[in-house]
């Protein structure tokens, strides 16, 4: 993936990040957002994209919240070295998001 992820457009990107969590969660809910622009200039920002991703799925139960972020890092793991610089992560249980204000 990480080759791909470098020359991918934006909307490619998110298709492909949206392509991993979905094979390795199976999400009920999986909302991408592409921060990158807001982080223009920033330091980091020409070593890969930002983005923020709300997951539910039901192999967060029983999770601690760094086991959930866990479970999205290594579905993105080599996109990860090369391709997103920061990645902002909301993963909630079926239970959680259904109970929870947003």
């Amino acid at each position: 993936m990480t080759d791909v992820f470098l020359t991918a457009s934006a909307e490619q990107r998110i298709a492909l990040i949206r392509a991993r969590l979905g094979a390795a969660l199976s999400p009920f809910t999986l909302e991408i957002r592409d921060d990158s622009a807001q982080h223009a200039g920033h330091a980091g920002a020409a070593a890969g994209g930002h983005y923020t991703v709300t997951v539910v799925s039901a192999a967060f139960d029983g999770r601690t919240r760094v086991a959930r972020h866990r479970l999205v890092y290594d579905a993105l793991s080599d996109a990860m070295q090369r391709g997103i610089h920061a990645l902002s992560i909301n993963a909630y249980t079926p239970e959680e998001f259904h109970s929870s204000p947003r």
